[in-house]
């Protein structure tokens, strides 16, 4: 009985491990088409798998910044909700957009490399379903498209996107270049931040080419506003914690092709940094609220709320495992950014 039941556990663990590779495998792997995907015309589902729209965890790990920020913003002004609402709108309809562009920004420049890793070999590019050119095409249109949601922003904004354009275009390089390309991908996606309170007209900016000029019109320092500045360095980390252990996927592969991260620089000590890094994110979060005298719902949502997820999630995940590292991340950065979101709101509510 002993044996036979041991048997059964092993071939269970065995299926929901292949189940798992398998969802993987299609859903960042560049192969899904199933649900909602299946009932599109056959031409449109590459340029979905591209720019991976299902499931939507891509957009919103773009937009989740994006709608701190106008939270944020709208609890320093004590701004309206109708004007809360038409802000988060148009940065969901900009992200949108942005999300598509860089994932197929992305997708493009790696396709090379995408097709020697097992888990990336049958992206839309590598596989032939889409050519270079018209992925090349399909990109620009789609950061056209992000463009145009800045003419729906507060004068002057345009130019706050500049950091975000230079750091997302070079982000495909940075995998070549440098161990922290996390912090390049953090930096990106949490220049949302900045941009959600753009589109509250909050200037972020106290000083420096984006801030403003004293009484007696001299240049001021460059800084942001410390609560804006808080809130942006914590996304940073929480952006790093769950794309190292998302890298941990393909770290062989990574090796093999020459590609850097802060697993393959860390590799079996990735964990001791990630506690690390959640403890400042934490820090940085509790500075935010401090800062602006919040109230403790969202230190109890927000930065509780992260520490439960973010530290079950490094608790939990096997590093060694890529069905594991896949689970933790797709539902990991949800809690995490629901629970941001989620303090945020509590806050502006009150």
């Amino acid at each position: 009985m002993n044996s036979k039941t041991k048997n059964e556990k092993s071939h269970s663990a065995e299926e929901a491990s292949a189940f798992q590779n398998n969802a993987l495998e299609q859903q960042y792997g560049g192969g899904h088409a199933g649900g909602w995907v299946g009932r599109l015309p056959s031409s449109w589902v590459p340029y979905v798998q591209l720019t991976r729209l299902s499931p939507p965890a891509a957009l919103f790990l773009i937009y989740f910044p994006h709608f701190f920020g106008v939270i944020l913003a709208a609890i320093i002004q004590r701004s309206p909700v109708s004007q809360v609402l038409r802000a988060s709108l148009i940065m969901l309809g900009g992200s949108f957009f942005f999300s598509n562009a860089a994932h197929g920004w992305n997708d493009l420049i790696d396709a090379p490399i995408d097709k020697s890793i097992a888990r990336t070999s049958k992206r839309p590019i590598p596989r032939g379903a889409i050519t270079p050119r018209a992925a090349f095409v399909f990109t620009a249109t789609q950061a056209i498209g992000a463009a145009s949601f800045l003419l729906l922003m507060p004068e002057g904004s345009g130019i706050y996107a500049i950091p975000n354009i230079i750091g997302t275009c070079y982000y495909p390089w940075a995998k070549r270049h440098t161990n922290f390309a996390q912090l390049v991908l953090g930096f990106c996606l949490a220049w949302g931040i900045i941009m959600g309170s753009c589109a509250m007209g909050l200037k972020p900016f106290t000083g420096g080419p984006f801030g403003g000029v004293d009484d007696n019109g001299w240049k001021q320092l460059f800084w942001a506003e410390p609560s804006i500045a808080s809130l942006f360095l914590a996304s940073i980390l929480w952006t790093v914690i769950y794309d190292s252990i998302y890298a941990h996927q393909d770290i062989k592969d990574d090796i093999k092709v020459g590609l850097k991260s802060i697993a393959v620089l860390f590799r079996d000590q990735t964990k001791p940094l990630l506690w690390s890094l959640l403890g400042c994110m934490i820090a940085l979060l509790y500075t935010c609220g401090n800062l602006l005298n919040m109230g403790i719902p969202f230190y109890i949502i927000a930065a509780g709320g992260s520490l439960l997820s973010l530290g079950a999630m490094i608790a939990n995940v096997n590093l060694k495992e890529s069905a594991s590292c896949w689970w933790w991340f797709r539902y990991g950065f949800w809690l995490a950014g629901g629970a941001i979101a989620g303090g945020l709101l509590s806050e502006y509510d009150s």
